[in-house]
């Protein structure tokens, strides 16, 4: 974890460090857990957190430093309102002191009733794309200054590319399973039944066509059960 002195100035091998941390981050949990650890550090908040876009849009909590922090986010995300999400669907920065704000009253009496004065939501895009969210409370009211919001503009850029690298290995390490699940599952249906390579992958592809299902989970069936439900395969 990249630590700070008491009194250390913030400086560019600090993020340089961050930047190494989250290269040698095991996963999305590390990664994410990484960041806001740092923003603790580098900011001026008591709290910090970061939601992530999945797919269709959901948002879902990655990491956050306090049940406060959580507490706020799970309001907007079950409201499907509020500055966090605004932040993620519009792509903008928000910031404010929550104490002088007339915006999402319900939103501002539960941030309140916890005790937040400011909040800071930054953006996380990778490649044009919003990915997710940094967000910054602190126990004072108009906490945040220029320099705390550039200096979380770049953390929000170190942490967009670390999570959106996390999720493509991720998505690589699934696909290379899949093709070994599906290399198997034919490996089976072409000893069993005397078929060809072209002939056993058409034979997954007609049952997952056939059935709404993955080609993957088609091929695990057949690995587990070594049978596909329904008719034997025929020879084409």
């Amino acid at each position: 974890m990249v630590r700070f002195s008491p009194g250390e100035p913030f400086a560019a091998d600090a993020f340089a460090r961050l930047a190494l941390e989250l290269h040698d981050a095991g996963g999305m949990e590390e990664t994410v857990e990484a960041v806001v650890q740092f923003a603790l550090q580098a900011e001026s908040c008591a709290y910090a957190g970061v939601a992530l876009r999945g797919r269709g849009g959901r948002i879902e909590i990655a990491a956050v430093t306090d049940p406060v922090v959580d507490a706020i986010y799970r309001a907007q995300i079950e409201a499907q309102d509020g500055p966090m999400v605004e932040a993620i669907g519009g792509r903008t920065v928000y910031v404010c002191d929550i104490t002088a704000t007339d915006q999402w009253p319900w939103w501002r009496a539960i941030a309140l009733e916890r005790g937040v004065g400011s909040v800071l939501h930054v953006p996380m895009l990778a490649a044009g794309q919003p990915v997710g969210v940094l967000s910054l409370y602190s126990l004072e009211p108009r906490a945040f200054s220029a320099d705390d919001e550039a200096i979380a503009h770049i953390l929000a850029r170190h942490a967009s590319v670390a999570v959106a690298t996390a999720r493509r290995d991720a998505t690589m390490v699934q696909a290379v399973d899949a093709r070994k699940l599906v290399g198997q599952a034919m490996g089976i249906l072409m000893e069993r039944f005397d078929l060809d390579a072209d002939q056993a992958f058409a034979v997954l592809r007609r049952y997952s066509q056939a059935h709404n299902r993955k080609l993957r989970d088609v091929a695990q069936e057949l690995i587990g059960t070594r049978r596909l439900p329904g008719n034997l395969p025929q020879r084409q």
